[in-house]
């Protein structure tokens, strides 16, 4: 199987990064990580470090300040790349994307260009989580999905697998990189391009270590996305 690079973004991440490395890299495939780390004051930069001076599949970027996920996810897909990554898969480092899921999600990806670990497909779902956020996650999905004719069902999932030649396709710089409209943007692109999308079903477990990173400015960020290529639809 091709090399599989797997970028994790991080911001105060210390309590679950080591253990969350460790369960990726337990998987019986030629998989690299590349923590993209921006400049976490709780130490999750340095920690990582450490643990890479025993993990030679272990990378890490050090980013300057806290510039977000998108930013994030481009210059992890950007190292991949230049690496010769055959595919390249993106997680968030709270455990909320389990890698149980990983060798599904691969298998997929044999077959489609991308792969969605999708919370709204077969006996997906999300544990633990409040009502507020359950809520969110459904409408902003639906709104994205009647907005912009996308298909996919779980169209802000950050669990994704990309196959290399796809990210070779758009410029990656193009894309508006602000936070969680990163994700619906790539997306929209990519069905307009043609490329098959794949979901394969997971539960999203809400976060037991550390602080959630959305805010009311990533929401409001994502909805003026929508808007934004909504408008430019059919041009």
């Amino acid at each position: 199987m091709e090399k599989i690079f797997v970028i994790i973004a991080t911001f105060n991440e210390k309590e679950n990064i080591g253990r969350l490395i460790r369960e990726v890299l337990k998987h019986p495939f030629p998989i690299e990580i590349t923590v993209v780390d921006d400049n976490s004051p709780d130490g999750t930069g340095e920690l990582v470090d450490e643990l890479r001076r025993s993990e030679e599949r272990l990378h890490v970027i050090h980013r300057p300040r806290k510039m977000g996920l998108g930013t994030a996810h481009i210059a992890g897909f950007k190292y991949a790349l230049e690496k010769n990554a055959g595919f390249i898969v993106t997680m968030d480092a709270d455990f909320s994307h389990d890698p149980v899921y990983l060798p599904a999600i691969l298998e997929a990806a044999r077959s489609h260009d991308i792969v969605i670990g999708s919370r709204y497909v077969g006996n997906g779902g999300m544990v633990n989580s409040p009502l507020w956020r359950r809520l969110l996650s459904k409408y902003a999905n639906l709104f994205a999905k009647v907005m912009l004719g996308l298909r996919a069902f779980d169209c802000t999932a950050g669990f994704r697998c990309y196959k290399a030649s796809v990210l070779k396709v758009i410029d990656l710089d193009g894309v508006f990189p602000n936070g969680y409209s990163f994700l619906i943007e790539v997306l929209y692109r990519f069905q307009n391009l043609g490329f098959t999308i794949g979901e394969v079903p997971i539960k999203f477990m809400d976060r037991e270590l550390g602080d959630s990173k959305i805010s009311k400015n990533e929401i409001i960020k994502a909805f003026h996305t929508v808007v934004r290529l909504a408008c430019g639809r059919g041009r």
